[in-house]
């Protein structure tokens, strides 16, 4: 075949699964995760239902690869706050408070119950491990300019940094969650 057709052909199947991506995390979100069926998203899809069990066999495996596409599309954003040319005190800062903004409104979408189908499988434990990985390269480089404390090594500083910023997803504010970025960022700082 010759190549602009199996150019034309992905280019219409990426189109058709990012269709069911996007309508079934609209449907969830709007009716919940009990109530949503493989024909409500074929429907509004705009697609035959044999043609939605050739993508996924069922919402659960739909919704895993918007998160997962979900979470791709957040490490990517941290990692080029990371790789930003400059100071690297104000990339560790502008990673944190993404981060945070991250966590905080994480906690304003959908239920317990889909947060729980969610943060599960594989997917989740590799992408905890890069943002480990992430956060530990930025507090390394701060480190080399000799701006974070010396008596705890990056790895558990990064450890720190994501438990302390998950917090940010029970605030009331995004005030109150650049105040916690502020309060994290004096926490890595050498002492005085």
């Amino acid at each position: 075949m010759p190549k602009l057709w199996n150019e034309t052909i992905e280019a219409h199947r990426h189109a058709v699964r990012e269709a069911i991506l996007e309508t079934t995390w609209a449907l969830v979100t709007e009716h919940g995760l009990m109530s949503v069926t493989m024909t409500q998203i074929a429907e509004k899809a705009g697609i035959g239902r044999a043609t939605l069990y050739k993508y996924f066999p069922d919402v659960e495996t739909i919704l895993a690869a918007y998160h997962e596409r979900h979470v791709a599309t957040h490490l990517a954003q941290l990692a080029e706050l990371r790789d930003q040319p400059g100071d690297p005190n104000e990339r560790l800062a502008a990673v944190l408070e993404r981060y945070a903004f991250i966590c905080y409104y994480r906690g304003r979408h959908g239920s317990e119950e889909l947060g729980a189908l969610l943060h599960r499988g594989e997917h989740v434990v590799r992408a905890e491990q890069q943002l480990v990985n992430l956060f530990q390269d930025v507090l390394t480089q701060v480190a080399a300019a000799g701006h974070l404390r010396d008596d705890v090594p990056p790895a558990e500083l990064a450890s720190y940094c994501l438990h302390a910023l998950g917090a940010a997803g029970t605030l009331p504010s995004e005030t109150a969650v650049r105040g916690l970025v502020t309060v994290t960022l004096a926490g890595l700082r050498p002492p005085s």
